[in-house]
Order: C-alpha cells, then sequence, then structure tokens
C-alpha cells in the first residue's frame, strides 16, 4: 500500500468531510437548501434531474473539449471554476457568523488567488476541498434520503459505464486535469501525481447530509449515521487508489464501490435503530 498516497487521501477527505458536514448541519438547522427540480426533496423526479443534468454538462464538456479551440475552452472552464469556488466559499463560511461583507471578500479574493497562482497544487486543493464541501451540503440538505439513494446508486452505475464501457470519462478527465482546476484533488508521490475527481468527495457527503436530517436525536448522537456512511465511502476509496497505485495508467472509477459501501452501512444504521 503507498503510504503516502492513502495519507494525503485520508487528510484531504477528513477535511472536505469536515467542513460539509459542518455547513450541511447548520443548513438543516436553519432550513436552507435550494430547489433541484420540484420543491419536494422527498421527490424521486430531483434524481432524475440531477442525473439528465449531469448527463448534460457531460455531453457539452466532451463537446467543447473535442471541437472547441484550446483558449476558449480553458476560458470557459476557468469560469466555471470560479464561479463554483465563489459559490461554495459562501456556503461553508454560512455557519461562522461572519458578516456578509466579509463572507463575499473573503470569497473574491480566493477566487482572485487561484486565477494567479493557478498552477499552485496546494491552493487548487484547498479550492477543491471548498468547492465539494459547499456542493455536498447544499445537495444533502436539498435532498431527501430516497431520491438520494436513487441518485447515488444511478450515478454509481453510470461511472461504470462511463469508465469501463464508453470510456468517455477517462476523455473527459484527461482534458479537465491537464488544466489544473479545482474538479479534482492532486495526490502527488514520489512514483506518480494521482487525480482524484472532487464527485467521489461530494456524493459521499450529499448522502451523509441527507441522512443527518432525517435524526431525531440531539448531540454528537446524530451524526453517527452520517460519520459511518462516510467511514464506508473512505473504505472504497482507499481500496480503489489502492488498486489504481500498483496498476498506474489504469483508470478505476471509486464511485461503484463507494456507493455498494455506504447503502450497506446506512442499511446496518438503520437496522441499530438510528
Amino acid at each position: 500500500m503507498n503510504k503516502q498516497l492513502i495519507i494525503q487521501l485520508i487528510i484531504i477527505f477528513v477535511l472536505t468531510q469536515g467542513i460539509g458536514l459542518y455547513a450541511g448541519n447548520f443548513m438543516i438547522e436553519q432550513d436552507i437548501h435550494t430547489t433541484l427540480v420540484t420543491d419536494n426533496p422527498d421527490d424521486v423526479e430531483n434524481s432524475i434531474g440531477l442525473m439528465v443534468w449531469i448527463l448534460g454538462f457531460t455531453a457539452i464538456l466532451l463537446i467543447l473539449i473535442k471541437f472547441a479551440p484550446e483558449w476558449l475552452l480553458t476560458i470557459l472552464l476557468k469560469g466555471i471554476e470560479s464561479m463554483a469556488i465563489f459559490g461554495t466559499t459562501l456556503i461553508v463560511l454560512l455557519p461562522t457568523g461572519i458578516v456578509d461583507e466579509i463572507i463575499l471578500l473573503i470569497a473574491i479574493v480566493f477566487v482572485v488567488l487561484r486565477i494567479i497562482f493557478k498552477e499552485h497544487l496546494l491552493l487548487r486543493n484547498a479550492s477543491s476541498i471548498v468547492a465539494a464541501a459547499g456542493a455536498g451540503a447544499l445537495i444533502g440538505a436539498s435532498l431527501g434520503v430516497i431520491p438520494i439513494l436513487v441518485f447515488i446508486v444511478l450515478l454509481g452505475v453510470y461511472d461504470y459505464i462511463a469508465v469501463f464501457k464508453t470510456k468517455h470519462m477517462v476523455t473527459l478527465a484527461k482534458g479537465v486535469t491537464k488544466k489544473n482546476l479545482a474538479f479534482t484533488y492532486a495526490l502527488p508521490t514520489k512514483e506518480h501525481k494521482f487525480e482524484l475527481g472532487t464527485g467521489d468527495m461530494v456524493i459521499p457527503l450529499a448522502f451523509a447530509i441527507s441522512v443527518l436530517a432525517t435524526q431525531t436525536t440531539s448531540g454528537l448522537v446524530k451524526f453517527i449515521p452520517s460519520v459511518a456512511i462516510l467511514i464506508a465511502s473512505l473504505a472504497g476509496l482507499i481500496i480503489t487508489l489502492d488498486y489504481a497505485s500498483k496498476n498506474k495508467g489504469k483508470p478505476l472509477p471509486a464511485l461503484p464501490l463507494q456507493t455498494v459501501l455506504m447503502v450497506l452501512v446506512f442499511g446496518i444504521t438503520k437496522i441499530l435503530g438510528f
């Protein structure tokens, strides 16, 4: 097992999920959410809508990667990254109690730093942590448990097909990672620099936040099912990355295994009465 790789993964995972749980819990308590497709968070149409959005966005990106001039693709992707960083920074800073003007200023400075120091890996990983934490918190606070379950199962199946069958996710990953954007985490080791998609952090966090919203207990006890789900997700990531480190150059989706383990652990927590 590549210890350097796994240690980096665990640090990034804990930071992303810790910030996301903090922001997500605040959003649940303050009843802050967004309308994805319908106003009812327990409507499965939201799951289908999210999948359609992902498929459509992926198709657009693939077309741009194939046909758009390099300069145009770079500008568009940097624009998307900047908007994502700005919006998710606002989300993760909401619970801090900092005045709105300062939060806006911090978000703007964060975006500007990413534009100026675009090759800085530590800053890119920090941006990825914030982006994944904010996105996961918002999705989880906006979707009920059944819709999120349907969504992650559909996404897990899609991830498998996109990597092993159609292979278009490999094309997409190559087109994005070479631009050093905050859509992936950089995990450099002595042998190789591994790239981990932020989706592998966002989806488990969204599931954990959605489950957190259903808890009727108070205090730290209410976090037990969510933390258990995240631990299962981390186990899936470690297994996947360990395999990838021993088979360099072979793309491997983490989400299918993560999904299986998370659903299994979620079922166990329900049996235990959570």
